[in-house]
């Protein structure tokens, strides 16, 4: 099945085209100021290196979140786009299990996946990967101090991973990775395209400085 996969939960955001277990082509991009819309033109990209046309794509996938509100937004704007228009599901998947899929070397083990949450927070989830490569999620998504995820590791026996996390490796989530939990993501149900937005974690920035401003929850239509 040929799956075309956004991710942009970190400001190192990425597209690829895989088909099953195998990368037929991927591009990785900066999310960051004016680099935001170089996500769309990396689907181009990635396309036209594999020879796919819009048409020829069967499933979109999209990193989920939790991350940066910005650029999961753009990601997902653009895996909704695609996917009404070449009629096709979007599925989406965390971003923190497509993190865990990202490692180098790929082994068996007890991760704890972390991203930043802003204020000195992290999002944290705890995945095992067993000795097949199956990857299942252990725990809820939880919001942390930054000072209390080594502790947190420490006692689930985990190791942490992560763009800047202290750890055995630094991680940044890949759409790629999506080749290697596929049976993941073909347990998840397909998203309502008019209705879905990926998991942001938390409310924008701005978005809750306006509310604390007016003293009431901001009404989006």
């Amino acid at each position: 099945m040929i799956t075309l996969v956004l991710e942009a939960s970190t400001y190192a955001g990425s597209v690829a085209l895989i088909d099953g277990s195998a990368v037929l082509a991927e591009r990785a991009v900066a999310m960051r100021g004016r680099e935001h819309e170089a996500l769309m033109p990396a689907v181009a990209e990635v396309l036209e290196a594999a020879g796919v046309s819009v048409s020829g794509i069967a499933r979109v996938v999209c990193g989920a979140g939790p991350g940066s509100f910005t650029s999961l937004r753009i990601a997902g704007a653009i895996a909704k786009g695609i996917a009404l228009a070449a009629s096709v599901p979007l599925v989406p998947v965390s971003s923190l299990a497509l993190l865990v899929a990202s490692r180098e070397p790929q082994a068996p083990g007890r991760f704890l996946a972390v991203v930043d949450a802003m204020r000195g927070e992290r999002y944290v989830q705890a995945l095992a990967v067993d000795s097949a490569g199956e990857m299942t999620i252990e725990g809820a998504l939880l919001i942390l101090p930054a000072s209390e995820v080594a502790a947190m590791a420490h006692a689930l026996g985990a190791t942490v991973l992560g763009p800047g996390e202290s750890g055995e490796l630094q991680v940044v989530p890949r759409a790629s990775a999506a080749a290697r939990i596929t049976n993941m993501i073909s347990s998840i149900d397909a998203a309502g395209l008019e209705a879905w937005e990926p998991g942001y974690g938390r409310l924008a920035e701005a978005q809750v400085k306006w509310e604390a401003d007016h003293g009431r929850p901001l009404q989006q239509g």
